[in-house]
């Protein structure tokens, strides 16, 4: 490739394992320049090669983050997640130095897809919300991902670079004496927690299964629960946190669902276990005088869950594309990509337990087909094959000229706010 259209990819955290260091040498063997900030052990250990450590403030990193950016003459900007602070920050400074920013999440649609959007994701995409929008874009788009095999992965690979990133970066502290996690759990209280759910597992493997059967052929709504730790619950929603989601949904369905369905509440499989959900579940039901009604699943396939509901009530996980896939009703109640009118459930969560609007499938053909095209890449971080996949098609990605939504930009609040009240 000529010297002129080389690139200076600049990669912040990433996911943990591999993945990125396996992108930037993807990167590099194309002719580009690759290059990493580390603000933490995890980081160190995940990017084994050359990096820069960033040990100072939180409150100096703007301008830290401004002089590499334009000392190395960086051009594209990319991170995972888009609302970590130093993320945040990050992305308001690329924003102003004009640098093309990449943003890397778990698929929109799951499973066998990442995310990988310019300028931000999920609340902070620049995707439209307009249905006709998708329906026009979606136009000689094909979709021949059904027929493709399933990518490999194992909950033992997610578990090992979780453990790994998590050890190194509370052995590193004093190395890096001014981080402080996104996360509102330390890495030792999350792994005391995973320990006594493993400890629990089989007894809540029993119990599921005895709730699983109680429900039989009862008719039932689902809502899955949210990690706390989310930034979908903490910045992208109304509540703040998952209990309070738990609460408002209970007490609409209370008071507004029909007298013979039941609403079903499921664990999130990565719960660290920190949370009693099933006591806070119980308790606000019988608060609200449906204890009878509202059943709490710690273990159960949530597709199996979904697909024999009436309707998925989320506040924004993704688990709403699953559902809109298997032509199910969906109500959001916070900002997701997805929340598009005739696709899901508009007129609030209280018409909704009595007459869910239907999804219209072909929308929701468009909608996957555009997302494929535009933010999505096929692959997974829990393999090898996965891995590679995902390497080879974000580097093809990557390298593309850049495309507009609609001629649309836009540059979160929450971006703006952490640059001004931090750089200050």
């Amino acid at each position: 490739m000529a010297e002129a259209a080389a690139k200076t990819f600049l990669f912040l955290q990433g996911p943990h394992g591999p993945y990125f260091v396996m992108l930037a040498q993807a990167l590099r063997e194309r002719g580009h320049r690759a290059m990493r900030i580390n603000i933490n052990g995890g980081d160190k250990i995940d990017w084994p090669e050359d990096a820069t450590d960033y040990r100072g403030t939180f409150r100096n990193w703007p301008l830290f983050f401004d002089d590499f950016v334009v000392n190395q003459g960086v051009t594209d900007l990319i991170l995972y997640g888009d609302c970590r602070p130093y993320h945040a920050s990050a992305h308001g400074m690329a924003h102003l130095r004009g640098l093309r920013v990449h943003v890397v999440e778990e698929g929109y649609i799951r499973p066998d897809f990442l995310t990988l959007q310019d300028d931000g994701v999920n609340g902070n995409s620049t995707l439209p919300l307009d249905p006709q929008w998708y329906l026009d874009q979606a136009a000689g788009l094909s979709d021949q991902t059904d027929d493709l095999p399933q990518v490999p992965s194992t909950f033992k690979v997610r578990a090992r670079n979780t453990m790994r990133n998590g050890l190194a970066s509370a052995m590193m502290r004093v190395y890096f004496p001014f981080y402080r996690t996104h996360r509102p759990h330390s890495f030792l209280m999350e792994s005391a927690g995973w320990a006594w759910k493993l400890i629990r597992k089989h007894r809540d493997q029993r119990r599921a299964h005895e709730e699983w059967k109680r429900i039989g052929d009862r008719p039932f709504f689902v809502l899955p629960l949210q990690l706390n730790s989310d930034y979908q619950i903490r910045v992208h929603s109304p509540f703040g946190n998952m209990r309070a989601a738990l609460r408002f949904v209970i007490k609409s369905f209370a008071r507004h669902a029909p007298p013979h369905v039941l609403l079903v509440v499921k664990r999130h499989p990565l719960d660290p276990g920190l949370v009693g959900w099933d006591r806070l579940t119980a308790s606000l039901a019988a608060h609200y005088g449906v204890g009878e009604r509202v059943v709490y699943l710690s273990d159960w396939d949530i597709a199996e869950v979904v697909k024999k509901s009436l309707g998925l009530v989320t506040v924004n996980s993704t688990v709403g594309t699953l559902a809109l896939n298997g032509g199910n009703s969906v109500v959001v109640l916070g900002h997701a990509v997805y929340k598009v009118p005739g696709m899901v459930h508009t007129a609030g969560l209280d018409s909704f337990w009595s007459a869910p609007t239907p999804t219209d499938v072909a929308l929701y053909s468009a909608f996957r087909r555009v997302l494929i095209d535009k933010c999505l890449i096929r692959g997974g971080l829990l393999s090898e094959e996965g891995l590679e996949m995902l390497v080879r098609n974000a580097a093809d990605r990557l390298l593309k000229p850049r495309r507009d939504n609609a001629g649309l930009t836009k540059i979160s609040a929450v971006h703006i706010r952490t640059v001004q009240g931090d750089a200050a």
